[in-house]
Parts: structure tokens; sequence; C-alpha cells
């Protein structure tokens, strides 16, 4: 729209609203300013400062009734100022309109202010974080204690991905938390959605982490699927980042002589439990009959046991040449790495003996 086809902010002050409110110049203008201001204006407490509520407006929501459910939420003291100044708005803008949605709107603010974050669609976005390491059932609590959706939602969902939308997803794998790729997102609190989350977290997977996998197909034997489980095994076995590498590289060298990988995270996935220093994995849990159980069954498990990091899935791709076959984790995270059963052995033990020794002195 032309400027001459707009009517200015002072023009609308200092004329127009006058002439609508009933009185002459700066009377007119100081009523009008008394109606733009806020409910609790004349309040100075550090409460009125600070609140902030959570606003939703409906889809088809008209201006009139906009304004009445403002002024009911004493977010503005006039639906009639409301209505006004949505005209007004109009004429400037030309274009647009207020927008539907859920917002966080401050109870201290003037109406215009208010009114211009409507305009702009300024909604409240959320946010939420999927550490590294994460399964489907943790990503499934997660959600559901944000009060998205239910852990049963969600868990249908990524059952029921579509191949169209994402065609390099591996064919007929029953999970695909390997590729729900671990990041910090943020999303429209209005439309939370199972289907939404996921979206963005696949689509962060083939936006971040897809493309090394795409650029180092020459140099690697692992397909797609292989590269996310064996980087899902790395990310839950590496506490120290600079670790990475070597457990790759032991993982990758026990695979390549045909050893069982023997890793415990694979058993903590199949039973759904995590051991702890005080309870690490029995025998009988170590037996377990399960496809995903690396100290039974050779090569690497049908899917991804959890959500790799990018670091993980580098450290897979270039993992660190050596000649360790075997490693413990010590109780700070680090671990002792060996060549020989027998060196593994030892280690164990005195890893073990280790800890026996502090929990005498504590």
């Amino acid at each position: 729209m032309s400027m001459t086809k707009r009517i200015s902010k002072w023009t609308f002050y200092l004329v127009v609203l006058p002439v609508v409110l009933g009185f002459s110049g700066w009377q007119g203008w100081a009523v009008w300013n008394w109606l733009l201001s806020p409910q609790n204006a004349e309040n100075n407490s550090q409460d009125a400062i600070a609140s902030e509520i959570q606003l939703n407006i409906a889809p088809g929501t008209s201006t009139a009734q906009m304004g009445q459910d403002l002024e009911a939420l004493g977010l503005i003291r006039s639906a009639w100022a409301w209505k006004v100044w949505a005209s007004w708005l109009t004429l400037q803008e030309g274009e647009g309109t207020f927008k539907a949605g859920t917002y966080k709107v401050a109870t201290n603010q003037p109406l215009p202010t208010l009114a211009q974050q409507l305009w702009q669609g300024e909604i409240m976005r959320l946010s939420f974080t999927i550490p590294e390491g994460w399964n489907r059932w943790q990503m499934a609590k997660y959600f559901e204690s944000l009060g998205y959706f239910s852990e049963e939602e969600f868990i249908t969902a990524i059952a029921n991905v579509s191949s169209d939308r994402y065609p390099w997803l591996p064919a007929d794998i029953p999970f695909i938390e390997g590729f729900l790729f671990p990041d910090t997102y943020e999303l429209a609190s209005d439309r939370v959605t199972p289907e939404q989350v996921i979206d963005l977290m696949l689509s962060r997977f083939q936006n971040a982490a897809l493309p090394l996998y795409q650029e180092a197909q020459d140099q690697t034997n692992l397909s797609l699927n292989d590269w996310v489980t064996l980087a899902s095994i790395v990310e839950k076995e590496a506490v120290v980042a600079e670790e990475r590498p070597l457990i790759a590289g032991v993982f990758t060298g026990r695979l390549a002589e045909g050893m069982k990988l023997e890793a415990d995270p694979t058993v903590e996935y199949a039973l759904g439990i995590r051991q702890t220093a005080d309870q690490p994995l029995t025998l009988k849990q170590v037996q377990v009959d399960s496809p995903y159980n690396t100290y039974r069954f050779e090569g690497l498990p049908p899917t991804a046991i959890a959500s790799p990091g990018l670091a993980s899935l580098e450290a897979t791709l270039s993992p660190q040449t050596t000649d360790y076959r075997f490693f413990v984790a010590r109780y700070d995270g680090t671990h002792v790495f060996t060549e020989t059963l027998a060196e593994h052995e030892a280690a164990v033990k005195a890893v073990r003996q280790q800890r026996e020794a502090l929990q005498n002195e504590s």
C-alpha cells in the first residue's frame, strides 16, 4: 500500500481518535492513551512486571471476539479500543490479519504491543532436547512428561513412518530410533504431534548425518543400517569423547576377525534395563536369547540400540586402527584397552579390585 493511502500514527492519535471519542486535541489523546495502557499499569510490583500467561487464539476467531476474550482475561482495558486499534492496524499494514496460535504474553504490556505480537504471529515456541544415546522408550517417556502426547502414541508413530517421504531409510527395519537424530528442536506448541517431532528428527538426520555416509560410501563396507547400528553401540560405550575412535576401532577389528562384539549395552537394550557399578549384568542376563545380544550372536544387532550423535557416527566411519580387541570400563568413564583375552581378564580383575578398595575406604 502506498504512503498516501496510509493513515499515520500521529494523525490517528490526534485527529481521528479525538473525533471518535468526542474529545478535542490532547484530552482525547489522554483518554485514548489510558485505554491502550495495561490493566495493571498502576501496579508497579515486581510480580506485575514479570507475569506471563499462555494465550490460545483458536482458528477462525473474529477480531471482535478476540477483543472480548482479551478484556475478560484482563490483558486489555477495552474490547472496543481493541476493535478500533485493529481497524487502524489493518489500514496501516494493508495486508494480513491476526494469527491463530498459542502465545506467551506479558500481562503488563500495552494493547498496541499485544496487537503487534498477534498480528505478526509471534506464537509461543516450545523446545525439546534429545540427548545422544537415548532409545525410543526414553524418548517416549520424555515426550509424555512434557505433555506432548502419550508414550504409546509415540511408539506407534515411529513404527509407521512413510518410506515415500524418507526413501533413504533402510527397508523393513522394525525400529528407527537410530535415525531420530539427537539434538535440540523448536516447534509451535499448538501443533505438537508424534508425527511432527519424528519429522523434525528424521529431517535433521537427513541434513546433518546422511551426507557423511554418502561421502564415505566408497571407503566403508557398512550399509546405512549397519553404520548407524555400530555407531549406536559406540555411543553407549563411550563416555570420554577422545575414546570414541578407539572404541570404534576395537569393534571394527572384532567384526573383521569374526569375533562377537560382546557389548554390554546390547544386552541392556534387549532386557530394557541399565546396569550400574553396584548392579552389573549377571551371567544369566548375558545369556538372554535375543538377536540384540552380541554375547550370543555374531555380527551387529538388527537395528540401532539408541540414537548416536554426530561424533559417534563420524568415529564409526573413521575408526582408529588398533590391535586392541578388548576393553573394560573403569569407574571414572575411561577404559582399559587390551589385545588378548588373558590381558582383558587381568584388567577386569584389577578394575574390580580397585572398586572394592574404594568401597572399603568409604
